[in-house]
């Protein structure tokens, strides 16, 4: 873990707001000439801070799908089950997010299907591999209330 001060963390929220900002005009941003505001970009990209740049895609707008939250809890938590479960997860285009969680749920999962039916299918598959699932709770999104790229909110840089 690297330290970050304010004009990382000012580097790093602009980054993600907009990954093809110019050199000058992310410098003018963060208040620094063009050569140190880059000399940082290009230390958090090695360092891993910066995982990559990509595109932004509205997959809902561009196509009719469903998006679906599920919790699923495991009947066993060994390592190998567990591991088990994530590879397959991992390998699943339908699912954007996983989150293992502590309480009493295993895990929830953010998933993007055509439609229901689709969704279904995938599920069904998961079961039929027998990956150990316990049970499954499906909540259906009917409307996103905020999808913000940001993973850590703008308080968190307060406490830094």
């Amino acid at each position: 873990m690297i330290r970050l001060d304010r004009y990382d963390l000012a580097i790093l929220r602009i980054l993600e707001r907009d990954g093809r900002i110019t050199k000058s005009k992310l410098a003018e941003e963060v208040n620094l000439s063009i050569s140190p505001a880059w000399e940082r970009v290009r230390k958090l990209e090695e360092s891993g801070v910066i995982r990559g740049y990509r595109a932004d895609v509205d997959w809902v707008g561009a196509f009719r799908v469903s998006r679906i939250v599920v919790e699923v809890t495991l009947s066993r938590h060994t390592a190998q089950e567990m591991r088990r479960f994530e590879e397959r997860i991992g390998a699943a285009d339908e699912v954007t997010q996983c989150y293992a969680t502590g309480g009493g749920v295993d895990y929830v999962l953010h998933v993007v299907a055509r439609d229901i039916d689709h969704y279904q299918r995938f599920i069904d598959s998961l079961l039929v591999e027998d990956l150990g699932i316990e049970r499954y709770f499906t909540y259906i999104v009917t409307k996103v209330v905020k999808c913000a790229p940001s993973q850590v909110p703008g308080w968190a840089a307060e406490g830094l």
